[in-house]
């Protein structure tokens, strides 16, 4: 059997593409990604700013449920195998729900999708930190007791719903965050059987900040989440003669105020990290590109010259590599499919079209 076809490519999914309250009440109302990505600026020459959607998808609104849809038979027509929409989770209250439910009630869309619970504050940073927040996060075992009740109940017995052996697959995006993550794990676990699950495979993105391992704290695996933020320290560009041409006018913007990265520096640097074995297990991951200027007045990191060549040669490097951990736990991930205020997405710009997307089928094609 050829291992690198049975990998099951998956790519993130944010659903921040239709208003809700809290976001009015935050940014001013109607606020969705797309506020942020309309004012992008090119803030260097030669930065690639604003990324405006190809007109064959243009600015969507997730109210409509066509577009979900549509984005999945494109993401099929490209070998993508799934999402991962991103799940927000406040005691029993959710936010930006409507795609997912609106899918939910779908029958006909047959695409294949998980959630990763994105257990940070809301607030009015970009960071999930504890400043501004418009909602607390407020852990406890009775809550840990009532969240997956209810994903058993409306989201994991969907039959599209990804699962490694009959095991829902299920995402957290920061286990550190949790007072006692390894006791909130058994307890998903026992109240899932009880529920009439097998079991859940539960995974957590690992950033390298943040360095967990799976074993200890009763995760089935990690998913290497790119930017490896700790990864590229090494290549952020910066030196005397900006800053002084920044102090006295001559330039708006230098490379220590906006971390600016050589995207092909970064390829070769993952692609290296890539090699190193580890004692547990590790589905890897890559990102298309990445300019979170829009989100950062301040702070932004930038990839410096992506390219839909240098993408696919990371890509390709993950796929030559790739050997499944057993037949169903076969996944690669993507970062991400839409996060356009981030300036990663593989869905088609007005730049490149559908290079990106070309890309991953030429590597999956090919494997």
């Amino acid at each position: 059997m050829n291992n690198k076809k049975t990998a099951r490519v998956i790519a993130f999914y944010l659903p921040q593409y239709h208003p809700i309250p809290e976001n009015d009440m935050a940014w001013g109302k109607g606020f969705t990604e797309w506020t942020n990505v309309k004012k992008a600026k090119a803030l260097f020459i030669g930065h690639y700013q604003p990324h405006v959607p190809h007109d064959t998808i243009g600015y969507y609104d997730l109210r409509n449920p066509d577009v979900l849809i549509k984005q999945t038979e494109l993401a099929k027509k490209y070998r993508i195998n799934g999402f991962v929409f991103y799940h927000y989770w406040f005691n029993g209250k959710r936010l930006l729900n409507l795609p997912v439910d609106n899918y939910l009630k779908q029958k006909d869309g047959d695409f294949p999708f998980c959630l990763c619970w994105a257990n940070e504050n809301w607030t009015k940073r970009w960071d999930g930190l504890n400043k501004e927040v418009i909602i607390k996060q407020d852990y406890s075992f009775d809550d840990d007791k009532m969240h997956i009740h209810f994903l058993c109940k409306n989201i994991f017995n969907d039959q599209r719903y990804i699962s490694v052996d009959g095991k829902p697959l299920f995402i957290v995006y920061k286990p550190e965050l949790f007072p006692d993550i390894k006791k909130t794990v058994s307890i998903w676990r026992e109240e899932s059987k009880k529920m009439g699950f097998k079991d859940l495979y539960i995974c957590y993105t690992e950033n390298k900040i943040h360095k967990l391992n799976p074993n200890k704290i009763g995760f089935d695996a990690a998913i290497e989440f790119q930017p490896q933020w700790r990864s590229l320290r090494f290549n952020r560009k910066g030196n005397l003669i900006l800053r002084l041409l920044h102090r006295f006018g001559l330039i708006k913007y230098f490379y220590g105020t906006y971390g600016i990265y050589d995207y092909s520096k970064i390829v070769k640097r993952m692609i290296h990290s890539s090699k190193h074995k580890l004692g547990y297990k590790l589905f890897r991951c890559v990102t298309p590109m990445w300019d979170n200027s829009p989100r950062r007045k301040s702070g932004a990191a930038i990839f410096h010259n992506s390219t839909p060549e240098l993408y696919r040669s990371w890509l390709q490097h993950i796929v030559d590599h790739f050997q499944p951990f057993s037949k169903e736990e076969n996944f690669i991930f993507i970062n991400a499919w839409n996060e356009w205020a981030e300036g990663n997405h593989l869905e088609p710009c007005e730049r490149w079209g559908t290079s990106y997307l070309e890309a991953t089928k030429s590597v999956i094609d090919n494997a």
